[in-house]
């Protein structure tokens, strides 16, 4: 299989600390899904500045992350961790892990084959595949805003939507044809609180969208988006929320 047309997704690490610091805030239950062991070793899918990385670390497990961001990878090291730069598309290890984690990158790999049958050649028999990304209606709104904003303004529309949100049925059946048994997967709806706004959700996870228009049609495009949004996202004290579901999954590679 080959990987689709990809949307070039640039990350700032400083603009990921202010407007996603919730994506490792909010990774309480996944994490507890991973339930990481002293002495095992583990391969952090996605690390991005390497937040839950370091917290696998702190567990005991020896962890090596692995992300596409440079500049997100340099906050890593900066953090003392073991990362390096990799495609999740292409994983090249070959039974060296007890188990791989991932938390809100899996949606950025628009092919998941290719990802699940690295995930399970990077795993011992018996390793576990835990994670947790967006699933089935995922920023629907959003999506939607960024698909009409685009529609007026002649965009690319390859670059609207850049992600993968699976079905329960969907990415269960892919577990399972690569040769994992699914333990646990469900959809889990949750509206997230944007501290920040909108306007940083936008420019932080839609920069691929809005950096096709040069200014000033790029703000233009952002604020036409924040009015097709409001009346369903904002609250009347000005709160923005982002409608969220995530799919939140543990598989077991067979030996």
């Amino acid at each position: 299989m080959t990987r689709p047309p990809e949307a070039v997704q640039r990350w700032s690490a400083s603009d990921y600390a202010k407007n996603g610091r919730f994506v490792p805030e909010l990774a309480g239950a996944v994490f507890a899904m991973l339930a990481p062991k002293p002495g095992e070793c583990i391969l952090d899918l996605g690390c991005g500045d390497g937040t839950l990385t370091a917290e696998i670390r702190a567990a005991g497990a020896d962890v090596l992350g692995v992300d596409l961001s440079d500049e997100l990878l340099a906050v890593a090291r900066m953090k003392g961790l073991a990362v390096q730069k990799a495609d999740g598309h292409a994983l090249d290890f070959v039974q060296e892990f007890d188990a791989v984690f991932s938390n809100a990158a899996l949606h950025w790999m628009r092919a998941p084959d290719l990802v699940i049958a690295g995930v399970a050649r990077a795993l011992k028999p018996k390793g576990r595949f835990v994670g947790e990304f967006g699933g089935h209606g995922n920023v629907a709104a959003i999506a939607s805003a960024m698909r009409a904003v685009g529609a007026k303004r002649g965009g690319d529309p390859a670059k609207v939507a850049p992600w993968f949100f699976p079905t329960v049925e969907e990415y269960g059946g892919l577990l399972e044809a690569h040769g994992f048994t699914v333990r646990e997967v469900a959809l889990v709806p949750r509206p997230t609180p944007l501290k920040t706004g909108m306007d940083g959700w936008l420019m932080t996870f839609g920069q691929s969208f809005f950096d096709q228009f040069p200014e000033p049609d790029r703000t233009a495009a952002l604020n036409e988006a924040l009015d097709l949004l409001r009346p369903s996202l904002c609250d009347s004290q000005g709160r923005w929320t982002a409608d969220h579901v995530r799919l939140r999954f543990s598989a077991e590679r067979n030996a």
